[in-house]
């Protein structure tokens, strides 16, 4: 038996997911991406589990696919997990050291923050070998920094580094090299004190009022508010503002 490709571990309220294997890049191969896909639809239905982190064990977070050469549709769809990633309701947040490259761009794009390293690098270069992105690069990429920008790393194979990706939009923001995991840490463990159902709103307002106009947008974003009312998180948030203390979501 194939050994593991993901290292996952629970603490805080915070799942951290380590791509591992089978080399130093982490290419994605067909069990990787099975193990993807599993394990995020696990995470997203446990109850201890608040945020989800993605990073890559040692120096890089993921270079591309295992696949050698032209995939063909078969090995595309096996070797796809960035939907997966992106169908998580609660937050997740790539940690990103060393590259993070082709398809390990994607699957760092299906997630809600990217948090890269000074000295990370970051790049859709599919078409310097003459192919293009399939694990959702080019609708992820220009929803997120603007078609001109994204068209100009797409057709270029352009790399940009930690900071030019913050600057421009395709990070929240750049650790100190080395500091990614760190940082992405702090900022979920952050996120795991606050109502798990009102992150849970927030992200499905943002995401799918993307695809809205603005006015239905809107109804959307009060119909949440309002069932969140309904919640006994909420009553718990007052209480707790009351009393002056920390509140104890139980997400119901």
């Amino acid at each position: 038996m194939a050994p593991s490709r993901l290292s996952v571990s629970v603490a805080g309220g915070v799942a951290t997911v380590l791509l591992a294997g089978p080399d130093e890049g982490h290419a994605v191969d067909e069990l990787m991406a099975a193990e993807l896909r599993e394990t995020f639809a696990d995470l997203d239905d446990r109850g201890d589990v608040a945020a989800v982190l993605l990073a890559g064990e040692g120096q890089h977070f993921c270079r591309g696919t295992a696949i050698p050469g032209t995939p063909s549709p078969e090995q595309m769809r096996s070797h796809r997990a960035a939907s997966a990633i992106a169908g998580v309701g609660k937050p997740t947040l790539a940690a990103i050291e060393g590259d993070a490259l082709d398809q390990g761009l994607e699957l760092a794009l299906a997630c809600d923050l990217r948090i890269a390293s000074a000295s990370a690098r970051l790049g859709l270069t599919q078409a310097a070998s003459g192919t293009v992105p399939w694990d959702g690069g080019t609708q992820r990429l220009p929803r997120l920094i603007g078609r001109s920008r994204a068209l100009h790393m797409l057709l270029l194979s352009r790399v940009v580094g930690g900071e030019e990706a913050a600057a421009i939009g395709l990070a929240a923001r750049a650790a100190p090299p080395g500091g990614a995991l760190s940082a992405a840490s702090e900022a979920a463990a952050v996120m795991t004190a606050h109502g798990p159902l009102a992150l849970r709103y927030l992200k499905e307002a943002v995401h799918k009022g993307a695809d809205l106009a603005l006015d239905p947008a809107m109804r959307m974003e009060f119909d949440l508010a309002t069932l969140l009312h309904s919640t006994a998180d909420r009553d718990e948030g007052l209480r707790a503002f009351a009393e002056r203390r920390d509140p104890e979501f139980t997400g119901e």
